[in-house]
């Protein structure tokens, strides 16, 4: 009979049965549920709700299936639904009548809540230490390849030299506004919702507060009724791991892009391509075009809770249980992802010297010609036209800015003199965008720098979190 079954006259149909469970993917939330309900029934027996003995029979036996889970010792049925009460009916035929005291003052609703709160906080947690990890192997990129001048483009078209190690920085700033974002999401993950009962509270007199200490939750929830229907910390995750994939998939891209034939700027190791079926030259980075096109999929796990969301009356709905298999899926892949790339960038090969023939090729200084006349006193405008004839007489004549003589530039301008090739050098090119955050050496060693304070935060950040992830998960050695 189901836990719930006493109204009930009919069984469920066996369709019904099916469609209704969770089981099949709420199982993975086995350890946090046991952790809610080990703190749940001390609680309880504190506030002499229920005796010491039961609470103990009710710890160990929770412990005991903990073990049998974890040693897949334990058979999930679709019959008893969700994880909640597939532990609640293993534990009952373990340890007799105290096993149908624990759900007393509690609903599955706050319990769903709960364990999903748990287990968000600790995948936030995982996924950090990963972030933290690719964050660290492009600042060493960065450091390894700090004398590399590329093209930079706009409209995928070249526009500036810029330092190699500058482009790979851009990721770096994303992905610290990432880890913003994820801090945002483990604030919101961060209350115990657990003595909201149905939606209206309960007329026991459970201590939540106790309970949110053991749990090291560092909020409560102030409304019972949002306590159980609150998935906003869901969405923030969601939000963060979409926009975390966006900025994964314009990398990778750029890696593709890079590493093709035609570009020849990086090439990714063997270990992170795959091949041809047919063609044997091939070396496919296939890794990277499976990041690019899961990035959709995490706009649609984002786009399904919120419109999940959107409709649904006060306070908790069937709709809710299509909160978690798009979290999961999210969840797993972005650790995949995280992990995979961190390895890639550290193994990958960047051409500096092809990267620095193609700029002696092209007219990516012509902005620096530009301003070399406007420091002259030529209006901008002005300067931005001479320029511009400059360029058009050479692609007519076969040249690049750097190839004409004075006396060709003199009949452009006045203005140039001896020093003009000094400054239409790369190397120059690079070196006098000296602003904060300009492409100069010394800007990018300082945004490596400020690179390395950052994961320095983070990691204590992590270490914080870590550490109440840990001591929740105290409770079932």
């Amino acid at each position: 009979m189901k836990l719930w079954g006493g109204r009930f006259t009919k069984a469920t149909d066996k369709n019904v049965e099916a469609f209704n469970a969770s089981i099949q993917f709420d199982c993975r939330m086995y350890a946090e549920d046991i952790c809610g309900s080990i703190a749940h029934a001390t609680m309880l027996a504190r506030q002499g709700i229920i005796s010491d003995e039961d609470k103990d029979a009710i710890v160990n036996g929770l412990k005991q299936i903990f073990e049998q889970i974890e040693h897949d010792e334990f058979e999930f049925s679709i019959e008893l639904e969700d994880i909640h009460m597939n532990i609640e009916k293993r534990l009952t035929d373990t340890i007799g009548e105290a096993g149908k005291r624990l759900h007393t003052g509690r609903s599955r609703n706050d319990q769903v809540a709960l364990d999903t709160h748990l287990y968000l906080r600790r995948e936030i947690a995982d996924v950090a230490g990963l972030l933290i990890q690719l964050q660290q192997s492009i600042v060493k990129a960065a450091e390894k390849y700090s004398d590399v001048i590329m093209p930079g483009y706009t409209h995928l078209q070249r526009a500036q030299p810029i330092l190699f190690s500058h482009h790979l920085m851009a990721y770096f700033s994303m992905l610290s506004r990432d880890f913003e974002h994820l801090q945002f999401a483990w604030n919101m993950a961060d209350r115990m919702p657990l003595g909201a009962g149905a939606l209206a509270g309960t007329t026991y007199p459970l201590d939540q507060p106790y309970v949110a200490d053991v749990l090291h939750f560092g909020k409560l929830y102030d409304n019972s009724m949002d306590a159980v229907s609150d998935r906003d910390y869901i969405i923030a995750f969601l939000e963060f791991a979409a926009v975390l994939m966006m900025h994964l998939s314009r990398l990778s891209e750029e890696f593709i892009l890079w590493s093709s034939s035609e570009f020849k700027f990086i090439e990714l190791d063997d270990s992170h391509c795959t091949g041809s079926s047919i063609m044997p030259q091939k070396k496919n980075p296939d890794i990277c075009e499976l990041v690019r096109g899961k990035t959709g999929r995490f706009y649609g796990h984002l786009m399904a809770v919120l419109t999940m969301m959107k409709g649904i009356p006060m306070a908790y709905d069937k709709d809710m249980q299509e909160d978690k298999e798009g979290v999961f899926d999210a969840i797993d892949n972005l650790k995949f992802a995280l992990t995979i790339y961190a390895a890639m960038i550290d193994k990958m090969t960047v051409n500096g010297k092809h990267m620095r023939d193609v700029l002696e090729k092209d007219f990516s200084n012509a902005t620096d010609m530009a301003d070399y006349l406007a420091k002259k006193g030529l209006p901008f405008r002005e300067a931005h036209a001479v320029v511009g004839r400059a360029v058009h007489y050479c692609i007519e004549h076969g040249k690049v800015l750097q190839q004409l003589s004075l006396e060709e530039l003199q009949a452009m301008s006045p203005l140039f003199e001896e020093d003009i090739h000094h400054y239409l050098d790369i190397e120059t090119c690079v070196a006098q965008r000296r602003t904060y955050n300009g492409t100069a050496p010394e800007s990018v060693a300082r945004q490596i720098a400020s690179g390395k304070t950052v994961v320095t935060g983070e990691e204590e950040q992590l270490h914080s979190w870590n550490s109440v992830v840990s001591s929740v998960y105290e409770l079932i050695k």
